[in-house]
């Protein structure tokens, strides 16, 4: 058969960015073009509703392959990312069957919690060190101790060359989690450097670490996750080389832990914008090693977006977290447990975790195909944009005299518990959704009993937070203190929808009204409609209702509303569904409860709690 070269593409016309922009315009009948379709993002600039190949003309990301200088498309010519589970276990013992364990189901990276260096051998007894990335995470005073057993267990073995693997020693944890002041930089490079010292026979072992990920958990943005971490990992560059180490032997110490959030497409433009910017900052510390300008990234999936009611989302959030990951050519990827929030993560939600990963790999094949979004006009915008206002926040902590003092004196603290606060209003408001928690919520669903453990620091330790603690707290964490409130409350409040008038708008504001009161856990009682107020209100008296909604149009609530309030005469709560032009009237007849898609859902539920549950 001969080969058919015709170009389809050939038969219509070519379309400017203008031509399109005109038709959209028409399309929008006169609203704001900017206001409907472009997005403003937290990280500071607008995304536009479509790119096209003249906005990434000139864009240097797209004139280098996988594997090349600066990276940005990967530091490999394979896809072949390490599967990590870290193991939660209450003992070294346990630790160490359920790591056998799970080598046998695909895993080929583990994660330790190591109290005692004397149970590293414990811990990875029968495990063959040459075959299994081992990453070890303690207290920082103990990093030169465990190092020390590691790489003891690593020459009995006689694997130096084929060894991969880190010690996790950041200096840095009670600065972020206790607010501890001051940073002894002295002190943390003379640690580190017998660090280096210790590892030195083996070159596959970080011990550097840049644990942005516990920012990102804290609520800070993508840019600035990004931004802290290139200059945490440059705080490390500057301290050791001035120390008189190479910037090849640091800079192939450091491994880089982020977070990975549900913002599927700039997280992989992070990750991306990510290495290129590490290899420019390592190439002007002149290693001799071109390698050493290679990030490695370990993702793992946020904590920050987890939520205990409607638990199983969680999955969902993971999953979009893990392929953003995968896509964007990570190193290794670790999957949060949907459970974590509220438990010890048990066998099963372990193993959907780990298939979470293994869907991608065996299903999808995402570990045969480089950079997958790479040449994509969203995506290559996306990464330069990341990279801009990464690489600001980077030269203000520079400039500030770099990370260390910067977290000494708390200013990467305050910075990002002012973006978690931001996001905490966001998600009051409805303007970040939370599915299941702000958002069509499990109305029914109780979720004290199946709590087995609270917020905060788990590491063991005693120190009080201070002023420069970073906040890490859940972004659901305060509609799950309300609805545990319901639970917890003598009476489950009662929510009537009094629909009545035009069958649309009824319909409409019954479900948002639902949605709406939902999010504290009350019980909803909806209705087909009534033919007066009258027969609405003994209908939601007669069912014993502590809340009425109306539920009706706009045009219509100027002589509902006021008659429906007045028959009622205080007997339970009445609200408005909707801001209707004549909310003023009506305010001034005695109604003072609207409910729409303005409102700060958290603080008007609040309200109702207070009014409810101590009744």
């Amino acid at each position: 058969m001969a080969e058919n070269k015709e170009k389809l593409f050939d038969q219509f016309p070519e379309v400017s960015y203008q031509e399109w922009r005109t038709k959209v315009e028409a399309d929008l009948k006169g609203a704001d073009f900017n206001k409907k379709l472009v997005w403003r993002t937290n990280e500071g600039f607008n995304v536009e509703p479509v790119y096209r190949a003249e906005d990434i003309a000139g864009l240097k990301t797209t004139d280098s392959l996988p594997g090349q200088f600066p990276y940005v498309r990967g530091t490999r010519t394979d896809n072949d990312w390490l599967s990590r589970q870290n193991i939660v276990a209450d003992t070294p013992e346990e630790a160490n069957a359920i790591a056998l364990d799970v080598l046998n189901k695909g895993i080929n990276s583990l994660g330790f919690k190591v109290a005692d260096p004397a149970d590293v051998a414990t811990l990875l007894k029968g495990i063959t060190l040459s075959a299994v990335e081992i990453n070890l995470n303690c207290c920082p005073g103990k990093a030169v101790a465990v190092a020390e057993e590691l790489v003891k267990l690593i020459k009995a073995e006689g694997c130096e060359a084929t060894f991969k693997g880190s010690v996790n020693y950041n200096p840095l944890r009670r600065q972020f989690r206790h607010g501890v002041e001051g940073v002894d930089t002295p002190a943390i490079v003379a640690e580190a450097c017998k660090l280096l010292d210790i590892v030195a026979p083996v070159p596959g072992v970080r011990c550097l670490a840049v644990d942005s990920d516990i920012l990102a958990n804290a609520g800070a943005f993508i840019y600035q996750e990004l931004g802290y971490a290139l200059a945490w990992g440059t705080a490390w560059l500057t301290a050791l080389t001035e120390a008189g180490r190479s910037a090849s032997e640091v800079a192939s110490r450091i491994k880089f832990n982020m977070c990975v959030s549900s913002n599927f497409f700039m997280e992989i433009a992070k990750f991306r914008a990510a290495r290129m910017l590490w290899a420019q900052i390592v190439e002007q510390y002149k290693p001799t090693d071109a390698d050493a300008a290679k990030m490695m990234v370990c993702a793992t999936t946020s904590l920050f977006n987890q939520t205990i009611y409607d638990a199983h989302v969680n999955l969902l959030r993971s999953q979009t977290e893990t392929f953003s990951a995968c896509v964007a050519g990570v190193d290794s990827i670790v999957v949060t447990p949907f459970d974590v929030a509220y438990k010890k993560p048990d066998a099963f939600s372990e193993r959907i975790a780990r298939n979470q990963q293994f869907l991608l790999k065996e299903e999808s094949h995402m570990d045969k195909v480089v950079d997958p979004a790479g040449g994509s006009y969203y995506v290559e915008h996306l990464t330069v944009a990341i990279a801009q206002e990464a690489w600001k926040l980077f030269l203000e902590v520079e400039e500030k005299g770099g990370f260390f003092a910067a977290v000494g004196e708390g200013a990467v603290q305050k910075a990002v518990n002012e973006s978690c606060e931001k996001r905490h209003t966001d998600v009051a408001r409805r303007k970040e959704i939370l599915l299941g928690t702000n958002q069509y919520p499990n109305i029914n669903e109780k979720a004290a009993e199946k709590i087995e453990k609270g917020e905060g620091c788990h590491c063991g330790c005693s120190a009080e937070k201070g002023p420069n603690a970073l906040t890490m707290k859940r972004a659901a964490t305060d509609f799950e203190a309300l609805r545990l409130e319901t639970e917890a409350a003598a009476k489950r409040p009662k929510v009537f929808m009094l629909t009545i008038g035009n069958l649309a708008m009824r319909l409409a504001r019954a479900q948002f009204s639902t949605n709406f009161f939902g999010c504290a856990g009350y019980e909803i009682i909806d209705n087909l409609g009534f033919n007066t107020v009258e027969e609405g209100v003994d209908a939601a008296l007669a069912k014993d209702a502590d809340v009425i909604v109306l539920c009706s149009s706009d045009d219509e609530y100027a002589e509902l509303a006021p008659a429906a309030f007045k028959y009622l005469d205080g007997r339970a709560e009445f609200v408005v569904a909707g801001a209707p032009a004549c909310t003023d009237d009506l305010k001034a007849a005695g109604i003072k409860d609207f409910v729409h898609v303005r409102c700060n859902v958290l603080d008007t539920l609040r309200d109702f709690n207070a009014r409810l549950l101590n009744k």
